[in-house]
């Protein structure tokens, strides 16, 4: 017999566990079987949950079959389905709900000709798993309420969006007259067209119907490891989305997709257009002639791709510079690259100038700037990148610059910014109220007529008015503060890493003047995930301190113990 299993038998005798010391005690036979028990319970609710929804997905599938058509018939059983999952199992269905959003606007104009109802199709997933958390936070007396301190200022906000919603667009639904009856009297009076109540219930959705996924992003999160599966999704769908979006541009290039100029002339060549559509995502604009390129990447509109571009460059760095992983940080590297490429190849002015001005604010912001030893390998190979991509492609990239640089001196953005400012303020219905809620929403438009604003603050004026402004940027002000103290207060240097990019975004994202972030998908779903997450991270700090405390008392009591014991057998002489 060996030394060593020699001292493995001597223990044993004694009784000493001779496992490692960062081994889990072995599961007594209770403990074996109450495991057992509970894989055969999600096994049959897995089994049960599915069954359900096929069941029920087949009852709402063959009427509308006969009374729609086969798409509607399809569509309205993977949504029911969809619905039931998505209640049975809230945490996977908030996965597929960050994973479908990229593609959203992909599949609502390749399968359902951009019809409104699958344009909110995403929210299948959302609102039932948020009915789903709130349900199970009540009955396991977790927290709903997970940041008090910012109650007051969201009570507020919430107060003023009711009180426009009834006040404005209720009572132009109720008293006002048909715009059609009155098109003549001058002074035009407040007048109804549409559905005004509808169009300020969706009005009032878009608004602030995303804040709630705080909830869901504290209770989404459980662990560090969570928090690095969330920034490695999101680096890779931003991948992938950056990709298709770079063979949409090859297939434009080619001929294999047909220019704008082919469908259209006049005016219509500077306009992005649905018959223009190519490979992925929505409308387009790919003029070459006339150096304009306006592409969607996998996106409903350009906007909306040049905004998902500005978000995930905040993400990417946040795991090409945090990751504990270095093939992780190697992936949020390529991503980086990837966005500033698509970046310059999309046409959109705000995505070419934001996101290399979005990337200095985080490394200052978050200091990384200042670690040498980090920033300056992956400054460099950004920068290898940057220069293989113009030296290939040299004409192509001066033409992007001088094009969005001739942009900006025809129209300086700060100009624009102050002309929506004053079109807000001269054009609402009420100062203090606004016009309603929606009146000013692109996505509401199928409700009654809009009006078009490209900036948020002047759109959330027109809707409600000063109090509206007031109120808003009170809570997001609130919110600013109070998850910056949190992510001040974090240990882990992991978790105050990813908890210091999270609150740049907040900040930056919450303030910015110019278009709408927080009424785009997905920028708004990010923004209110992310300040979840960050409130969430103070809280696995905590724990992870507890239980370092805790092991270094258990180790403790063992040495005591294992050196009474060897004090009995080897007693002092005197």
């Amino acid at each position: 017999m060996t030394a060593s299993k020699t001292q493995k038998f001597r223990n044993r005798k004694r009784g000493v566990n001779n496992a490692p010391p960062n081994t889990p005690a072995p599961l007594s036979r209770k403990e074996k079987m109450a495991l057992k028990r509970q894989q055969r319970q999600k096994k049959q609710k897995l089994v049960s949950s599915w069954a359900i929804s096929i069941i029920f997905g087949i009852l709402v599938a063959l009427p509308s079959f006969f009374l729609l058509s086969p798409k509607m018939a399809v569509a309205a059983a993977l949504g029911v389905m969809a619905l039931i999952l998505s209640y049975q199992f809230p945490k996977s269905a908030l996965w597929v709900f960050l994973i479908y959003m990229p593609f959203g606007g992909t599949v609502v104009y390749a399968f359902a000709g951009g019809n409104l109802i699958f344009q909110i199709a995403k929210d299948v997933f959302y609102i039932p798993a948020l009915c789903a958390l709130l349900l199970q936070a009540w009955k396991q007396r977790k927290p709903i309420i997970i940041a008090k301190p910012l109650l007051p200022t969201l009570m507020i906000l919430s107060i003023v969006c009711l009180m426009v919603l009834v006040f404005i667009n209720l009572r132009i639904q109720l008293l006002a007259p048909a715009c059609n009856l009155v098109q003549n009297v001058s002074p035009p009076p407040i007048c109804k067209e549409g559905q005004p109540f509808l169009q300020g219930i969706l009005g009032l959705k878009i608004f602030i119907g995303y804040i709630p996924l705080m909830f869901c992003g504290y209770h989404l999160i459980e662990d560090k490891q969570t928090v690095l599966k969330l920034g490695r999704l999101l680096t890779v769908l931003a991948i992938i989305c950056c990709l298709l979006a770079l063979v949409q541009y090859q297939f434009l290039k080619s001929g294999r997709c047909q220019a704008t100029s082919e469908f259209t002339e006049g005016a219509g060549l500077f306009r992005a257009s649905l018959d223009a559509r190519c490979f992925v995502g929505g409308s387009l604009l790919y003029t070459p002639d006339q150096n304009q390129i306006r592409l969607p990447g996998t996106f409903v509109s350009p906007w909306h791709w040049g905004w998902f571009l500005i978000a995930n460059s905040a993400i990417c760095f946040t795991v090409a510079f945090f990751e504990t992983s270095r093939f992780w940080q190697l992936i949020g590297l390529g991503g980086m690259g990837l966005v500033f490429i698509n970046a310059v190849v999309s046409g959109q002015r705000a995505a070419l100038f934001l996101v290399p001005i979005f990337i200095a604010v985080m490394l200052v912001l978050t200091g990384q700037i200042f670690r040498l030893k980090r920033f300056i390998p992956i400054a460099v190979i950004l920068f290898i990148i940057g220069f293989i991509f113009i030296t290939a492609n040299p004409e192509f990239v001066t033409d992007r610059i001088d094009s969005a640089i001739g942009r900006w001196n025809a129209s300086p953005p700060q100009d624009f910014i102050i002309k929506q400012w004053q079109w807000a303020i001269s054009n609402g219905d009420g100062i203090l109220l606004g016009s309603g809620l929606g009146k000013a929403t692109n996505s509401a438009r199928a409700f009654g007529a809009v009006a078009f604003l490209e900036t948020y603050h002047p759109k959330i004026i027109y809707e409600l008015g000063m109090l509206g402004l007031i109120a808003f940027l009170g809570f997001i002000t609130h919110l600013v503060i109070y998850t910056f103290k949190k992510y001040r207060s974090i240990k882990d240097p992991t978790l105050k890493s990813f908890a210091s990019a999270f609150w740049v975004f907040l900040l930056f994202i919450g303030y910015f003047p110019y278009w709408y972030p927080l009424d785009t998908d997905p920028v708004a779903v990010y923004y209110w995930l992310f300040a979840g997450v960050l409130i969430k991270l103070t809280v696995i700090d905590k724990q992870e301190r507890d239980q370092e405390v805790q092991v270094i008392l258990t180790k403790n009591r063992k040495t005591r113990k294992k050196f009474k014991s060897l004090k009995k057998r080897h007693p002092a002489t005197s």
